[in-house]
């Protein structure tokens, strides 16, 4: 009989803890959160958020309210959806709640790379002598070389030559922002002896299609790969590209690169220094190429696609383009070169600026995460204070919490390309309950997970526009096509993209 009782009791001791483990025996605390475990052990709602992100947290809003704690893949989540708490949590001190241990498997999971304890100083160290003040200045002079070898090389005067040119946005404002910004990060073909400019230019354009080809079947895969959704056979196919990239962008080759930017270069030599390995930083490299170019060419397509749907959008934009360009002496007319866009003129463009900006609030969606490490309290600004619990997840989805908030933003669906701007060109400021926010759009996330390169990839986005607009028309094939819904697959991580794509024209301007 003994033996009975201390099996049945070790029986249920296991499933006991079993149960525990899959939260099945999770209670609310005093002063946390509302509770929603779902109904599937361990999974919880991780179907529902993985099928439809935006949707979900829609509502579990709508029944909980502005704070709930959810089970999602055996992990608790605790989504924050008051923007006016958003600054203490982003300013939070790591020891309580920590951006880099959920970023660091991510990285690990979808790039290879194993992140160091420096990883975060060097990176943004970098960022701050390469993508901002003179730095930014040099690399907006670097990407717009490239664009000018990838966009205007065969540009001809004259009447007969206005021929129109129809392709898919999406596909054609990817392929050239995310060349151009390969090229002028990473690095052009080296020119050999006797090798004229055009023929090393041309060796830059097809290598530099190339490599955007495979980056496009790399990104298709991401968020099922971030998930870890991915069936056999395009399990396969990750892990193919991926070491293709550690190939194509390894250390050895980077080396041997002509005009190779300062910051590829910097990071790598200082990670070198921190004794990371040479096959390691290789992994590095990719994780800076999908980081740096897998949002802008997306946040383009929406951007003149935008534009286009809207006509007048598109002619204060295009009215501004040219102003700017007369003023700084580089009008575009019959026989004149294509014009040499500089740092200092895109900012001289508020209506660009608020376009760009307004792009970003509708299909720009990151999901920022913390991870708490100690029992943190939180206090709401209804007044209410409650107790985050040590092991869970904080999670901020500005998408809706913010971008699409009908109090902050009126009409948030529409497209209204000067929302962002006063008459006199100045920035506007936005508010909530008559209360100013400070968070009202955050495409780039906040706090110390804020992207770092946010000002080269908003300048290159304005380059591609400014340069399309001042050089092409562009029209719609079918005018009457509706705006293409979005790729609900993909929220969470960065810009959205559309479920098909959408033919345009394009012909030169003169």
């Amino acid at each position: 009989m003994a033996l009975w009782v201390t099996l049945l009791c070790t029986l249920i001791a296991t499933l006991l803890g079993g149960l525990y483990l899959l939260g099945m025996l999770r209670r609310r605390g005093p002063n946390e959160p509302p509770l929603d475990k779902g109904t599937i052990p361990w999974l919880g709602y991780a179907l529902d958020f993985r099928k439809d992100s935006s949707e979900f947290l829609k509502r579990m809003q709508k029944k909980h309210g502005d704070i709930f704690t959810v089970l999602i893949g055996g992990y608790y989540f605790t989504f924050v959806m008051d923007p006016f708490c958003f600054g203490a949590i982003v300013k939070e001190s790591r020891s309580k709640l920590d951006f880099w241990s959920s970023a660091a498997k991510l990285v690990l999971q979808v790039f290879g790379y194993k992140p160091i304890t420096n990883n975060y100083n060097i990176v943004h160290a970098s960022s701050t002598k390469h993508l901002t003040g003179d730095g930014l200045t040099v690399m907006v002079q670097a990407t717009m070389e490239n664009f000018q070898k990838l966009m205007l090389f065969n540009l001809r005067s004259g009447e007969d030559k206005r021929v129109w040119q129809e392709d898919g946005l999406f596909q054609y404002c990817y392929n050239i922002v995310f060349r151009a910004g390969y090229l002028a990060l990473y690095g052009t073909e080296p020119r050999q002896a006797g090798e004229s400019e055009e023929k090393a230019n041309e060796q830059d354009r097809i290598h530099s299609n190339q490599v955007f080809h495979e980056f496009r079947k790399y990104d298709r895969l991401f968020p099922r790969l971030a998930y870890s959704m991915l069936p056999p056979k395009e399990k396969i196919e990750a892990e193919r590209l991926k070491r293709l990239f550690w190939s194509i962008l390894s250390v050895k080759k980077s080396c041997q690169k002509a005009n190779i930017s300062g910051w590829i270069s910097d990071q790598n030599q200082l990670l070198a220094e921190s004794g990371v390995p040479e096959y390691m930083r290789d992994r590095f490299m990719f994780m800076l190429l999908w980081a740096s170019q897998g949002n802008t060419g997306p946040t383009a397509f929406w951007l003149l696609l935008y534009l286009m749907k809207h006509p007048e959008a598109m002619k204060a934009v295009k009215e501004e383009v040219d102003r700017v360009s007369r003023e700084n002496g580089q009008e575009v007319k019959p026989g004149s070169p294509p014009i040499n866009v500089s740092r200092d003129m895109l900012n001289q463009t508020p209506f660009l600026d608020s376009a760009v900006e307004e792009t970003l609030r509708l299909v720009a969606a990151p999901i920022l995460v913390r991870a708490v490490l100690q029992e943190t309290s939180l206090k709401m600004s209804s007044g209410t204070e409650y107790t985050l619990r040590k092991g869970d997840r904080l999670a901020l989805f500005p998408h809706i919490s913010v971008q699409m908030n009908p109090e902050i933003h009126p009409d948030p669906q529409e497209f209204k390309y000067d929302r962002f701007v006063n008459p006199d060109g100045t920035k506007k400021d936005f508010y909530k309950n008559g209360k100013r926010l400070k968070y009202f759009n955050m495409p780039w996330g906040a706090g110390i997970s804020i992207c770092p390169g946010r000002f080269f990839a908003t300048a290159e986005v304005k380059l591609f526009a400014f340069l399309m607009l001042s050089h092409y028309d562009m029209e719609l094939v079918n005018e009457e096509e509706e705006i293409p819904e979005i790729d609900v697959t993909r929220w969470g991580f960065g810009t959205m993209q559309p479920v098909h794509d959408i033919q345009f024209r394009y012909r030169p301007r003169f």
